[in-house]
């Protein structure tokens, strides 16, 4: 997997802040930081563009329901309002809910808008973490004072707050007193994202405030909730997997494999020889899926192929 960095239009160049290139590499996808961006008032997420955009995208591509849940709202799916994504865009500073529409990349103009993001995300993070793909985009359109639950994702993410306020609670992806194993081992497997939460995990957190203008990043598999402020919210996720993401993937998928036959594998990232041997069978097992042919009934349960 290799990544292409195309140059972004004049109109958009430069759209990030990152003044420390040395914390950035230090700090990604290990630890959450902050980043600068220059959106806040791009026209792109203005209101009505966004409902112009609910259109724009498939139906499957517009997710929204009701904002009135709590942290720890756990795998249930949240309560709908009744309203229509373009109602609820209109009346957003009072029906107290939440919209994200997903892949915004499939309109020009917000893959130009992602590549530029991301542009400028790889000339930093190929340098660690190589082989940057799967870029996508997202836009969460808020009331004022809704939760987003407990939950975990399996991408590199950088949100970048457009409007309003919002407070992030985030934890280390790799404390496993807030997320097992086999949490990790469901979500790298299509599982859901939403997790239990527990008061006693509060302590171990961090809490960022993010105001327009600023960019928080999320290693990959980094529990967090949300908390909007008193003003509807706007905020834009660019998301991408790299070679180090997805061998990660590929490996808890295995191991929930392994789990289901009945033994307790070693977690990922506890021992480099295990991981190299279990990864090198992945390979394998990928390779026989290739010879076989796309008709053929041998499947690897071990990651994307």
């Amino acid at each position: 997997m290799s990544t292409t960095l195309t140059p972004p239009s004049e109109s958009i160049e430069h759209p990030l802040e990152i003044r420390d290139a040395r914390a950035f590499q230090e700090r990604f996808n290990r630890r959450p930081f902050k980043i600068g961006h220059h959106l806040a008032d791009h026209p792109l997420f203005e209101l009505p563009r966004l409902v112009e955009l609910s259109r724009q995208l498939p139906e499957s591509r517009v997710e929204y329901a009701s904002g009135k849940v709590s942290v720890d709202h756990g795998s249930k799916e949240a309560p709908r309002t009744g309203l229509s994504p373009e109602e609820t865009i209109r009346q957003i500073e009072e029906c107290q809910s939440w919209m994200v529409l997903k892949n915004v990349e499939m309109v020009d103009e917000y893959r130009e808008l992602l590549d530029a993001c991301l542009n400028q995300i790889g000339l930093l993070s190929e340098e660690v973490a190589p082989g940057m793909y799967l870029r996508e985009g997202f836009i969460f359109v808020t009331s004022p004072d809704s939760v987003t639950p407990y939950h975990t994702d399996p991408e590199n993410n950088f949100l970048l707050q457009i409007r309003g306020p919002k407070y992030v609670y985030q934890w280390d992806p790799t404390d496993r007193t807030v997320q097992s194993e086999e949490d990790l081992e469901n979500l790298f497997s299509g599982g859901p994202r939403n997790l239990e939460y527990k008061e006693a995990y509060a302590a171990r957190g961090e809490k960022f405030e993010l105001l327009p203008g600023d960019g928080l990043h999320f290693p990959v598999a980094a529990p967090h909730w949300v908390q909007n402020g008193p003003e509807v919210s706007i905020s834009f996720s660019i998301t991408f997997r790299t070679d180090v993401s997805a061998r990660q993937e590929s490996l808890h998928r295995l191991n929930r494999h392994l789990r289901r036959l009945g033994m307790t594998p070693t977690p990922f990232g506890q021992s480099s020889f295990r991981d190299g041997l279990k990864y090198s069978l992945v390979r394998g097992a990928r390779g026989l899926k290739r010879l076989a042919g796309r008709g053929a009934q041998i499947r690897s349960p071990y990651g994307p192929g």
